[in-house]
């Protein structure tokens, strides 16, 4: 896997999703909801990283999942690792305000261990992502502890992703939607500042 490969990925990755035809064509089902995953500064990780949020369209402002992400590569696989942060609330939409990522605090990002995504490329630009395996990430819902199966196929025209929470002692399903994946559909690049200075690691 050379830098040219990591930037395709990194690219096809930076977008900003909308789900408004599933949400049009079964508005019981789903809600509609925007995906935003952007490209940070190389400075956050000395490397290449992204913030990422999700939220329902009424409430661009009140994202219901923030994250923080840097981009490794192993053999094959590009992974996407998690981290927590402080200043939720002060970067709540950064997605489409970046400048709002000046508050993002560095030195407060905490790696969430189990939770990295591993993805790899199926076809030409379409890479299929699932939570690393180990069942560690866990995710607390209800007063109880949860461990997340993500599953994320993604494209130049689209991202299809599908979260679940099961009981980590008889892997029941605890929670997650009923009614299939979301589909969403990529309504604006936000990819620019992705170069080869960007992916490359600077001494």
């Amino acid at each position: 896997m050379d830098n040219q490969d990591k930037i395709r990925f990194a690219k096809i990755l930076s977008g900003i999703y909308d789900n408004f035809a599933q949400s049009q064509e079964r508005p019981k089902d789903f809600a509609r909801i925007n995906i935003v995953f952007r490209p940070l500064p190389w400075t956050v990780f000395k490397g290449p990283g992204f913030y990422s949020e999700q939220y329902y369209d009424y409430s661009p402002w009140n994202p219901y999942r923030q994250g923080v992400h840097r981009l490794i590569c192993q053999d094959d696989v590009f992974v996407i690792e998690n981290f927590d942060f402080t200043n939720k609330e002060r970067l709540a939409g950064s997605g489409r305000n970046p400048e709002l990522l000046d508050s993002l605090d560095s030195d407060s990002l905490k790696k969430r261990c189990g939770c990295s995504m591993h993805f790899k490329e199926t076809t030409a630009n379409h890479y299929v992502g699932n939570v690393e395996p180990g069942k560690e990430c866990l995710v607390p819902r209800d007063g109880k502890l949860t461990y997340l199966v993500s599953e994320v196929e993604v494209n130049q025209e689209t991202w299809v992703s599908r979260d679940r929470g099961f009981d980590p002692e008889t892997d029941e399903v605890k929670w997650g939607s009923e009614h299939g994946p979301l589909k969403f559909k990529r309504i604006e690049d936000i990819s620019d500042i992705i170069t080869s200075s960007w992916i490359e690691e600077k001494k």
